[in-house]
């Protein structure tokens, strides 16, 4: 469970909560991906991992150590759109070779560009550079369809609009590909405004909601949400491949419809 999953569930009525049940990934079924690393150099390693025993692997995870705290963590997982995995490059004795997920001139794109596209595709429906950076795939049609169903969600009653914001994770890990690119695994955070078209008209907070905004009406809504993106890249002038994305909520946050505001 994420901190963003804890937070709504105890935003949650008692009756509404479900209980939660332990589970692990399956660690006998887990395809592990070890870069060689020089002194150093952050220390971490990606792992394809399945939660089901004997199913194929369908998420992609990065464990980074944390010397601060002494220990590894999961800094990121990506649910993947096909269980067929990207071709990781391995050494002759089982080991990834990293590569520089930022500036490196040796791809067609890097992380920042990744980023940039992926916001695009969920501001702007991809015209800018979402659709320019990547081809069509299953993850980067889905972030496009978000983006389109949002325009008309509301009708004439609202709008939903989507935005990018400050990125507390900036972070980025890359492995070579067996075809000279590169799979790179990134975040980024972007925002969804809900607002009504004029006075007269509320928005009420789901259950969902309830741990952000109550079950107090608003006038707009600012959703914000934090996601792992996962992306293969060529290392030729090709687009690039969104491979699959999870996204949470962190936050929401709107100004009280004025009734509620004159009751506080």
């Amino acid at each position: 469970m994420s901190v963003s999953d804890y937070t709504e569930t105890e935003g949650l009525p008692a009756k509404d909560r479900k209980p939660y049940k332990a589970w692990s990934y399956d660690v006998a079924g887990a395809k592990p991906y070890i870069p060689r690393l020089a002194a150093g150099q952050e220390r971490w390693f990606a792992a394809a991992l399945s939660s089901e025993k004997d199913k194929a692997p369908s998420r992609l995870a990065v464990f980074a150590e944390q010397p601060q705290h002494k220990r590894w963590e999961m800094v990121s997982v990506v649910d993947l759109d096909s269980q067929k995995l990207p071709d990781v490059a391995l050494d002759r004795e089982g080991y990834a070779t990293a590569v520089a997920a930022n500036d490196n001139k040796h791809l067609a794109a890097d992380a920042d560009l990744l980023r940039t596209a992926v916001l695009d595709n969920f501001t702007t429906g991809g015209t800018n550079t979402g659709s320019k950076v990547f081809a069509p795939t299953k993850a980067s049609k889905r972030q496009v369809k978000v983006h389109s169903d949002a325009a008309t969600r509301f009708g004439d009653k609202g709008t939903s609009v989507f935005d990018g914001t400050d990125n507390r994770f900036t972070d980025a890990y890359a492995l070579k590909t067996a075809d000279g690119g590169a799979l790179i695994l990134f975040s980024h955070t972007h925002t969804q405004t809900d607002a009504v078209a004029h006075s007269g008209l509320q928005l009420n907070p789901g259950k969902g909601d309830r741990a952000w905004l109550h079950n107090v009406p608003r006038m707009s809504i600012r959703y914000t949400f934090v996601c792992n993106d996962a992306a293969t890249v060529t290392a030729k002038a090709e687009p690039s491949r969104l491979i699959g994305y999870t996204c949470g909520r962190t936050d929401a946050s709107g100004p009280p419809v004025a009734s509620w505001s004159h009751r506080a």
